[in-house]
Formats: structure tokens, sequence, C-alpha cells
């Protein structure tokens, strides 16, 4: 507890904006700061609250992408049920978690690390600004990453095809520095996730490039498959256990989703889970769900689970309250998957079955899909995985809403489990990302990302699309594209957003495609 009070206060101290940072005056009766100074503490104590803030919370995530790719749903009508889960963009707020929870107190680190000559702990925060940027750019686009911190008058954003090689050749000073120093102990009493394990970080480091890499496989392959390459081969290692997950400390705090589901009665089971994990008889539904509540509702008896569509009509909260709630685990947990092996596996699924070197050992692309299922079962906990696995028979089901009938879909998807060689690479990348997609509950973002370069899963798309000019009109057979630059910067840095949308290459809109979100064959 004294370490998370230290950490809160330092990190109460180094809140600003995105373009100045503020200084405030010694207060007496806090730790100095040459207090802080032994052991570390000065530099480290920030660093549970850099990492618990790549995660976000109900706005970022759960009436985001969380709703948009089927994982969950309100049953609340917010906004008289105009809001972005039917794309009216109505809550935009990730931009202020990235940079005033983790970059501004970033650049503080990297500066006192270089002023107290603890190089590590600088190489450390520029390696949770590269994981926190690299989620923002794939919501935003252009983002402010080379120039933060700057004071100039228009701080101009970074366009994604300068950002992501800037992104690798800051993981490749990271590597070299962390291979270095595999020894050193100095982070132990700071990292909540692996303990101050420089081997385990190193670990990270390649698995994000390998994640990062395969966004570009369209757009440039290949850079994608040099840097995909590069990772694979590196002797450090890939996350390839779930000893090895990249797991984010809570900080005892609740998760945010059981916050949500459990206290506000605001978020329940998504029917595009429903589909697929009742279809494929897949053993992980009890992991994430439970059973309606049917002293709320009895007529819900029929259903095993009950989910609500991705953009429903809604017209009552109480109506889907008894639908499907997260499972009670999620309660209790105190860490949040943020790279796991079976996400790591099936990259290397994808990779191989491009055609690209997956290392000494690396598998095939069958090898590496069957390890991921294996891996995601045994990481929830679930059973059954031989069974699952063998199925070359079980599909994705039709959606029934009894509340309202304009929420019914048939299944997009009419793929099974089993892995068949004769089946063409576009049905075993279905395949792959669908299970990759299924294993990232709780980590939604990347498999937006994903659905957006590869069209997989097959979801449906919102029954009611409020999409319209002013955030940009999604047609009736396409889904989001990205997020619009928030208000803030649009009326404070209206030359800055000015140039950022040339840069993105089209209108600042909900329908424009990020850089690497291209129209082209898969392969």
């Amino acid at each position: 507890m004294k370490k998370l009070f230290i950490a809160l206060l330092f990190l109460g101290a180094l809140a600003s904006c995105t373009k100045n940072f503020e200084t405030t005056n010694q207060n007496p009766y806090q730790i100095s700061d040459e207090l802080l100074k032994q052991d570390f503490n000065l530099v480290g104590s920030p660093f549970s609250g850099l990492l618990f803030n790549l995660n976000g919370h109900q706005v970022e995530e759960d009436l985001a992408q969380d709703s948009w790719m089927g994982y969950l749903n309100t049953p609340t009508p917010f906004v008289s049920n105009v809001n972005n889960t039917t794309y009216y963009i109505t809550w935009n707020a990730y931009w202020g978690r990235v940079y005033g929870s983790v970059m501004s107190p970033a650049k503080q680190v990297i500066q006192l690390a270089k002023d107290n000559n603890l190089p590590l702990f600088a190489t450390w925060a520029k390696l949770i600004k590269i994981l926190s940027m690299s989620k923002l750019t794939a919501i935003h686009g252009p983002v402010i990453y080379s120039n933060y911190g700057s004071t100039a008058n228009t701080i101009l954003y970074d366009k994604e095809s300068d950002l992501y090689p800037l992104f690798f050749k800051q993981l490749d000073s990271i590597q070299t520095d962390f291979a270095a120093n595999k020894t050193y102990k100095g982070f132990v009493k700071f990292d909540p996730s692996y303990k101050g394990d420089i081997n385990a970080w190193i670990k990270v480091v390649n698995s994000l490039r390998l994640r990062l890499a395969m966004r570009l496989v369209k757009i440039n392959p290949t850079l994608a498959k040099t840097e995909s390459e590069k990772a694979m081969a590196d002797a450090g290692g890939l996350i390839s256990t779930n000893a090895d997950n990249f797991n984010i400390a809570l900080l005892g705090n609740k998760m945010y989703m059981a916050v949500i589901c459990f206290e506000w009665d605001d978020t329940r089971m998504g029917a595009v889970m429903e589909s697929f994990l009742l279809g494929l008889k897949d053993g992980r539904v009890a992991k994430y769900f439970q059973g309606p509540n049917l002293t709320q509702d009895p007529t819900l008896s029929v259903y095993a689970y009950k989910g609500i569509r991705n953009g429903a009509y809604i017209n009552a909260k109480i109506d889907r309250v008894p639908y499907s709630r997260v499972s009670d685990d999620f309660q209790t947990v105190q860490t949040r998957r943020s790279i796991t092996a079976a996400e790591v596996a099936f990259l290397k699924a994808e990779a191989a079955l491009r055609g690209w070197n997956t290392g000494t050992g690396g598998g095939d692309a069958k090898t590496n899909y069957e390890n991921g299922i294996r891996l995601s079962f045994a990481d929830w906990g679930a059973a059954g995985v031989d069974a699952y696995l063998a199925d070359a028979t079980s599909k994705p089901i039709d959606y029934v809403d009894p509340k309202d009938t304009r929420n019914n879909f048939t299944a997009s998807s009419t793929i099974t489990v089993a892995w068949n060689a004769g089946d063409s690479n576009e049905l075993k990348l279905e395949k792959i990302m669908t299970q990759k997609w299924i294993n990232n509950f709780t980590n939604t973002l990347e498999s937006w990302v994903d659905f957006r370069r590869t069209g997989y899963p097959k979801i449906p798309h919102v029954a009611k699309n409020d999409s319209n000019d002013k955030w940009g009109v999604i047609a009736a057979d396409q889904w989001i594209k990205r997020m619009p630059f928030v208000d803030g910067e649009r009326t404070g840095a209206a030359a800055a957003v000015a140039d950022a949308t040339t840069k993105l290459g089209g209108p600042d809109l909900i329908s424009t495609r990020l850089w690497w979100d291209t129209t082209g064959p898969n392969f």
C-alpha cells in the first residue's frame, strides 16, 4: 500500500496537458525527493500507474470496441439509444488517458532517470510509451508522439507511415539495452507484472514487435515480414507460455468490466459471442459469461446464455438487464491480460500461413493455430480442448433477441474449429483470426485492429446505424473504421488537427480508413 500511495502522489503531481508541463511547489508534508531517491523510489514508483493506465474503462472500451466487435453490449439506451454503439460518437476519451496518465508521467520519469543516472528506467518508460501509443494510433491514426512535449504553438502529429518505423527503431534500442542488462534487479520493487525480470520484458518487446508488424501486412508487406521475422528469430524469445503472459496489475481496483456489469448493470454478453461460443461448443463460454437471470426474467429459461447485439435497438434498460452477465470470477481478478502466449501463437500461425520464417522450432500454421487454442483454453481454465480441436461440424449459430426481432441476425460465418489442410488460405486465415478474437476477450482493441485489416471474424453489422454527416456515414454494408480526433484538439489545436487530417488521407470521420486498413485482398 505504501508503494501505491507514493505512486498516486507522484502521478498526481505530474498531471498536465499534452502541450505544457506545470511545476508545483514542494508540499512540506509530502515525502521529499531526497527520501524518494532511496532504492530508486523517485524514478520507480510511477511504473505501476503507468502500466495500469494502458487499460481503458467504460467510454474508452466498453462503449466502443467491446461493442463494435460483439464481445459485450449495453442494455442501457444511453442518450436515447443514439451513441457510440450505434455509430454516433458521444464519448471519445482514451486520448486523455494516454497523454495525461502515461505520456506525461513517462516523460517526467525519463528526465528523472537521466538526472539520476538510471538509464534502464528510461528504457522501461520508453517501452510503456510505445505500448500505449500503439493503442492510441490504432484508434485515431495520426497522433502526437515524436513531437510530444514541444512548446511550439502548433504541435504536429506523426503520420502512421512514419510512426511504425519509429516504433520499430525504438524497440531495437530498447531491446539492445535490455539484452545487455539481463541480470539487472533495479525494477524488482516497481514491477507488478514480472517482478523486475528483464528477460520477461525482452519477450514483451519481441511480442509487441510481432503484433505491430502484422498490422502492416497489407500496406507494407516487406516491412511487416522483416520485423515479424526479426521478432520470431530473436534469442530473447517471445511470450510462448502462459507463465510468460504480460498481465497488468489492477492495483487493488476491480476490473472495469465487473464494475460496469455488476455495479451499474450497463454491460452484458455480446450476441456475437453467443453465436460463436455456443455454435462452436466452446468451453470458454462459462469462463467468460454466466446464464441469464431467471429470477428477473423466467422466460429466458430456454437460453443457456443470452447476449445483446452490437448496435442494438434498445427501448428500456430493464428489458435486457436479465441477459447474461460476465462470469463472477471477474469480480475478484487482480490482473488483466495485455499480451498472451495464445495471441502470439495466433500471430505465428498467420506468419506461417504467409510463408514467413517463424524461427527455429517455430512451427507451421496448423501447429501454431492449435497451440494457440490450447494455450487459450489453459489460460482461461476451460476444459475439453481436445474434442474442440477435432470438431469439424459445429458452426456459429443464428441469433434471436426475444425482446426485439430487429436485432436478430443470421450467422455470417460457417467455419468449424478443426484444421483442414485442404482449405484455402483465406479460410485458414478466418479460422486463425476467429480463434484469436475469442481468446482476446478483455483485450478487444487488438481484435478491432485485426477485423479492420482482415475482415475476420465475420460479424454482423450494427442493427441500428445512427452514423451521419457530423461524424461520418458508415454504409449499411460496412463497419466503423476509426475514432475522430478529440474535440479538445479540434478546438484548441485546430491547425495541428488540420495538418493531421492531411496525414490521415481522408476527412476526420469514422468512415475514413487508417493507413494500414486497405481494401486489398489478404493474400
